[in-house]
């Protein structure tokens, strides 16, 4: 047999899939969700673990954009505010109402100019909005001026909405799993081959060096930060960046007082900043927005940053903060289209798509831009520009579609969460309540038949035990205790040192020598080279 004969055969026992999706932040997952549910075949790959970029460090908020309508984007501000009340639906869980207060700075905005804003921010929306309206305050005389400094005496408050961003991701790939698409993290796309009516692709595992093959017809590049290093990686495609790398850093802060609002604090810089109640007693403040031309994967908070993000905050809370105050920080890229802006605020954070095919055949989809907000419109307007390659793709099916632990009575988290503190009465609050919001009613999958703590198995530390740990290795693509700590459960803040080791010591004998893409729990298994 020939050389070309014997790769031919290859190619042929290769597996077919209608569409690969090339990184698993929110918006690959949401594309992998909403496609798989249409019926295509889909294979999801990710060079690291689930939302390990841009997608874990948000400022983990669902929200229509109020500061977006000073630049006029009055499109994707209704986009974002409509998605608001569909995401509240599907996933009660993770995604909850918070109300900010923006205390009055007339150095920065007139009140009526506020006003007038705020009031288009209630109306956008249209009258399917779920959240109540703005109103001014006395910060003087109303709890929410608690934490404020005297010389801010008038003050706004409107409502936005609170999301867990990696568990958005996680609960996205889930669905996008249960509906058949094969999820591969660990696995990077390294090489792409257009043929005639397909693409060849290369996926190599990121800890053992295994090279998997398979075909698909279509390509979708969600990679983010990375989306124009693929195209001139594996796709070998030069020409001119058409990202524009914007680093966005938060600060973990002790919470110091007792309401439970939310801040939008101005700047003199006409930038805006959120504090927010994060992980109980904890706040999140940020973010900041500053170009970045280094390595996406080698991002870190700097010393500017800090300062300028306590500078702020110590602007208007009574009780000022230190660099000692820090509990922790992260930074991550947003990776928004180039559109020639200066000013990285006023860089749009709309979406961008770009197609190119051959004899309209083999396309491969582009995404610059977005922001977790939007992250099932743009999956939906993505597929609608890969609907004349795929004359058999269903219709748009996911608005309604609960997420995965987001199926309760009408929504209705509370009422959830009663009953799962009265199925489990020996259970801590503390605990009952940390499922409930990470895992919604699969909380009740995980503890199962237990009657005492003896039957979650293996104290790891705080209130990980082995039976959630196990649960999120083998559903979940768990691989490191810093997928378990940091994107599954966020209990990183709150373990010690030697807790955060028994965690590595638990996943080392549980998960053992890396396994390659071709052995992934969640995908049949695939010809390797």
């Amino acid at each position: 047999m020939s050389d070309s004969s014997a790769k031919a055969q290859t190619r042929d026992r290769r597996p077919r899939y209608d569409l690969l999706i090339i990184g698993a932040g929110i918006n690959g997952a949401g594309f992998a969700r909403d496609a798989a549910g249409r019926g295509l075949s889909i294979v999801l790959c990710e060079k690291d673990d689930l939302a390990q970029g841009t997608s874990s460090r948000s400022g983990k908020l669902i929200h229509g954009g109020l500061r977006y309508l000073e630049y006029y984007e009055f499109r994707l501000v209704r986009e974002a505010l409509k998605e608001r009340s569909v995401m509240l639906k599907k996933a009660p869980h993770i995604i909850w109402p918070m109300r900010f207060v923006l205390p009055h700075s007339p150095e920065q905005r007139p009140a009526w100019l506020v006003r007038a804003g705020l009031f288009l921010y209630d109306h956008l929306g249209g009258k399917d909005d779920l959240l109540p309206g703005s109103r001014s305050l006395d910060l003087h005389t109303c709890p929410e001026g608690e934490a404020i400094k005297d010389e801010y005496p008038k003050g706004f408050k409107y409502a936005d909405c609170w999301v867990d961003d990696s568990r958005l991701v996680v609960l996205n790939a889930l669905d996008a799993a249960r509906l058949g698409a094969k999820v591969y993290t660990r696995a990077a796309c390294t090489k792409a081959t257009r043929l005639a009516d397909h693409w060849e692709i290369e996926l190599t595992d990121t800890e053992s060096g295994d090279i998997t093959t398979l075909a698909a017809k279509a390509v979708i590049n969600a990679a983010g930060p990375w989306v124009d290093k693929v195209l001139k990686g594996a796709f070998d495609q030069g020409g001119k960046d058409r990202v524009k790398l914007v680093k966005g850093s938060h600060i973990v802060l002790p919470k110091r007082y007792a309401t439970a609002n939310s801040y939008l604090l101005q700047n003199d810089d006409k930038r805006v900043i959120f504090v927010n109640p994060y992980e109980g007693d904890k706040l999140l403040v940020g973010t900041t927005d500053i170009v970045y031309e280094g390595d996406p994967d080698k991002v870190a908070i700097d010393e500017e940053e800090i300062d300028y993000l306590l500078g702020v905050v110590n602007r208007y809370f009574k009780i000022p903060y230190t660099h000692d105050d820090i509990l922790t920080s992260f930074s991550g890229i947003r990776p928004l289209f180039d559109d020639a802006q200066d000013n990285p605020s006023a860089v749009t954070r709309d979406y961008v798509f770009d197609v190119s095919d051959t004899n309209d055949k083999a396309p491969l989809l582009s995404v610059f831009g977005g922001k977790i907000t939007t992250y099932r419109k743009l999956a939906e307007h993505g597929l609608e520009k890969l609907a004349p390659y795929f004359p058999e793709m269903g219709k748009t099916w996911n608005e309604t579609a609960p997420l995965p632990g987001g199926d309760m009575p009408g929504a209705d988290f509370e009422t959830f969460l009663k009953g799962l503190k009265r199925d489990y009465p020996w259970l801590e609050e503390t605990t009952v309540t940390r499922y409930a919001r990470l895992y919604g009613t699969i909380a009740r999958q995980i503890l199962g038949e237990a009657k005492r703590h003896a039957d979650l198995g293996e104290h790891l530390g705080a209130d990980l035990y082995a039976v959630e740990a196990r649960y999120l290795v083998e559903h979940e693509w768990a691989r490191s205790a810093a997928d378990i700590l940091e994107r599954r459960t966020k209990l990183y803040l709150v373990m010690r040192d030697a807790e955060v080791e028994r965690v590595e010591a638990w996943v080392a004998r549980e998960v053992g020598e890396p396994r390659g893409v071709k052995t992934d729990a969640h995908a049949d298994s695939v010809a390797t080279s």
